[in-house]
């Protein structure tokens, strides 16, 4: 994550350019890889022992985190032309719980709110049917994408296997201006959410719950095992994925 002078957390949506960067992690996670228009690449190692950095703030988070270096603080300052710097989520001393009324004890780092958000291709099809301009799927940030499913099966799934680890879907993602953005140049439009709420707002998924104005693209999941302490377990593209349990519709869904 980025922190400002004053050590709050720079979110995509607070700058333009910040959408233009690309990751890319090395396996074994030993090193990240950062690009940017214009500028040099960056390696950031994750291995390197790294200074404390105390009372950032990310959404309604407070805590230390760990800091990634001058070099890093440079590349960011110089691409975002504003003093930044890069810091890592520091597991050995903080926690940050998710909603703890949709997933009590589990937690996140420095996500938006979960720690998984599943979408499935058949969706992304569903809605690139409807607009003038197809988009990208990163416009919307899944971090694991499932195909082979009808459009929005993944609204219903409560419960889900990918290779041999379990999954629970508990909540629909509700979605922020973030996919309106191109991810290439930081242009925001009115599109996809436009379109989104004529089908996908609460008002037409869940007529019989409590409004609250938002359009809901995705399901948000935990994994079930990371309550135990599981860690160094993998998922890769290619896993099967297994459908345990489902609710009949987006109406009996968490949101």
């Amino acid at each position: 994550m980025l922190l400002d002078l004053c050590c709050f957390g720079i979110t995509c949506l607070e700058t333009t350019l910040g959408y233009c960067f690309h990751l890319k992690n090395k396996c074994p996670l030993s090193y990240a890889v950062l690009r940017a228009p214009g500028m040099d690449v960056l390696k950031v190692s994750l291995k390197e022992a790294c200074t404390i950095t105390n009372d950032i703030s990310i959404w309604e988070w407070c805590g230390s985190a760990l800091d990634e270096g001058s070099e890093a603080s440079a590349w960011f300052s110089s691409y975002l032309g504003k003093p930044s710097r890069l810091v890592r989520f520091n597991t050995a001393l903080e926690t940050r719980p998710v909603e703890p009324e949709y997933a009590p004890g589990h937690k996140t780092m420095f996500a938006d709110a979960y720690p998984f958000m599943m979408l499935s291709q058949g969706s992304m099809n569903a809605l690139n049917e409807l607009l003038k301009e197809p988009l990208s799927v990163n416009r919307f940030r899944p971090n694991i994408l499932v195909d082979g499913c009808e459009p929005f099966a993944e609204d219903l799934w409560t419960e889900c296997k990918i290779y041999k680890f379990t999954f629970h879907g508990v909540k629909l993602c509700a979605r922020c201006k973030f996919p309106t953005i191109n991810q290439e140049n930081g242009i925001a439009g009115p599109e996809p959410t436009e379109t989104l709420i004529k089908f996908r707002s609460d008002k037409v998924l869940r007529p019989n719950r409590k409004q609250q104005g938002n359009v809901y693209f995705g399901q948000n999941l935990i994994w079930k095992d990371s309550l135990t302490g599981g860690e160094g377990k993998v998922i890769k593209v290619g896993d099967p994925v297994y459908v345990l349990k489902k609710v009949p519709s987006p109406d009996d869904a968490a949101a």
